[in-house]
């Protein structure tokens, strides 16, 4: 797939870019950079690009052989975005492998996937990727251990790949989320039996502000990890 977008500013891919929080992200990017808004819904993405700026860059994560594709043309890129995510309740006694198998297929293998397709790009950028985790990678709550286990995997992940890929100026940021006002937040809220409260929660612009922080932090001082909590705590 060519990516025939201006070559005056930065690029920046983002993923899950249809709605909420990746919109949000794709949003602010866009104000300054060349957007690839990554997803599965066509519709959805040029709805979001007509709204947002930036392209629709319809592509299945978890197909290799499409990501492999959609990414040959991408020759140089400043900021990978990683925001697409999954989530599912359920006790490990009641969870089956094909259920942890499809949480790390989007959570992890297709992250890891698309950062080895795209990283002659970002050294060619001196690029950033950002890894939007969750703060339960290190406190995993009763009925969530697959989705917290994914999410262990992804920091342990980018702790490697910023250490491979400081000598190519490649920086890497995990940005580790409390709750955050999403659909997934929905989902935990009605497992959890409890209130769904978005005053409680981080707000998606808000997490967009603090990743154009990360990125725009100096070479000199780098964000390696990050932890932003709401004010609030859920009830």
């Amino acid at each position: 797939m060519a990516v025939n977008l201006s070559t005056t500013r930065p690029l920046a891919v983002v993923t899950g870019a249809s709605r909420g929080l990746g919109r949000a992200i794709a949003a602010d990017l866009a104000i300054d950079h060349d957007v690839l808004l990554g997803g599965r819904d066509q519709q959805a993405l040029s709805q979001t690009a007509s709204r947002c700026g930036g392209r629709a860059w319809p592509v299945e994560l978890t197909d290799y052989d499409a990501l492999r594709a959609a990414t040959r043309e991408i020759l140089s890129l400043d900021v990978l975005v990683h925001n697409a995510a999954i989530w599912t309740a359920g006790a490990i006694a009641d969870t089956p492998t094909s259920t942890w198998r499809k949480i790390f297929d989007v959570n992890m293998f297709a992250i890891v996937e698309l950062t080895r397709l795209l990283l002659p790009a970002l050294r060619a950028a001196g690029g950033h990727v950002v890894l939007i985790n969750s703060t339960v990678n290190a406190s995993a709550a009763a009925g969530q251990a697959a989705y917290a286990a994914s999410k262990s995997a992804l920091r342990a992940f980018g702790d490697a790949l910023r250490a491979e890929e400081q000598v190519h100026g490649v920086r890497v940021t995990s940005l580790q989320l409390g709750r955050t006002d999403t659909d997934i937040q929905r989902a935990v809220r009605a497992a959890e039996m409890g209130r769904y409260e978005p005053h409680r929660y981080l707000q998606p612009k808000d997490v967009a502000d603090t990743i154009r922080a990360v990125i725009t932090a100096p070479i000199t001082a780098p964000i390696f990890d990050l932890v932003v909590r709401p004010p609030l705590p859920a009830t």
